[in-house]
């Protein structure tokens, strides 16, 4: 698993929670006591952010003993992060990295269910989330929908064609528009064109224009099955993606309906996992 969280975000994360020491510690005259701290899951879920959460407790001058990799599936009760170091280091990093962990497995745990739901009906669709994921937060997200088995629909605007009724309201409209697609696909020969349709026949003319991917937004399913049947018999080369409202109630009915991709935010937004953090003091021989 990628390691997608540079160095100065986690600098940041812990700048924001400790900006002048650890008032606490210094206080207690604890910091230079040796301790270990250990992260166990307190349910099943998909661990994720072992390695940002371990770096965390270097930079606050801990030492890693034990790190399960992103990704893994886990039962309760098994550790997912060890590390040994002064109670000051321990302490400066331990809400930090139980943050990390929390959130980005919680996101991990559902992207898994989803993904899961989602190929028990259709082996080859792609899952793949949104760029809505909470300011901020979008490199830990995207880890941990990895993490859990999906992909990135957009990382932003720069690296992707996606064009919405938003941009061809300054074209006129969707059929001045779907006149210049071929030109737009050889001016940006590397990248597929996706176009979002808000209704079945914007959708088959989409298609029919040439479009690579042809994207809807809250079609219901029965709808959604008929429109791919429709695209499979006139335009075979054009993929259809799903995407609005899409969650793990409702994912199998659309995976049913024949898509190539489901488009989904709800993954971002639920519970953290449950993770225990425990600290204990080694004792002086």
């Amino acid at each position: 698993m990628l390691c997608l969280i540079p160095d100065t975000d986690l600098d940041r994360f812990i700048e924001e929670d400790m900006p002048y020491g650890d008032l606490t510690t210094s206080l207690l005259g604890i910091g230079g006591e040796k301790g270990e701290i250990s992260f166990t899951s307190r349910e099943k879920s998909v661990a994720c952010c072992t390695e940002e959460a371990g770096r965390v407790l270097g930079k606050c001058g801990a030492k890693v003993t034990f790190a399960l990799p992103s990704g893994t599936a886990v039962e309760p009760g098994t550790m997912l992060l060890q590390a040994e170091g002064t109670a000051a280091a321990l302490h400066a990093g331990w809400k930090v990295a139980l943050n990390l962990l929390e959130y980005a497995s919680g996101i991990a745990t559902r992207t898994d269910s989803i993904v899961g739901k989602a190929r028990a009906v259709n082996p080859d669709i792609a899952v793949v989330t949104t760029r809505k994921s909470f300011p901020g937060t979008r490199k830990i997200s995207m880890k941990a929908i990895m993490a859990g088995g999906a992909q990135p629909h957009r990382l932003g605007l720069s690296e992707s064609v996606l064009v919405f009724s938003q941009h061809t309201v300054f074209l006129g409209g969707l059929e001045p528009f779907l006149e210049t697609l071929s030109s737009l696909k050889k001016r940006a020969p590397e990248h597929r064109i996706l176009v979002e349709a808000d209704t079945f026949d914007e959708a088959l003319s989409i298609a029919k224009a040439g479009a690579d991917v042809v994207q809807v937004d809250k079609m219901p399913a029965p709808e959604l099955a008929a429109l791919v049947a429709e695209i499979r018999r006139t335009c075979p080369g054009t993929a259809v993606s799903a995407a609005g409202g899409i969650n793990i109630d409702n994912v199998d009915a659309y995976a049913s309906t024949g898509i190539d991709i489901i488009v989904l935010s709800s993954v971002y937004f639920g519970k953290p996992s449950d993770i225990s953090a425990i600290i204990t003091h080694k004792q002086k021989p």
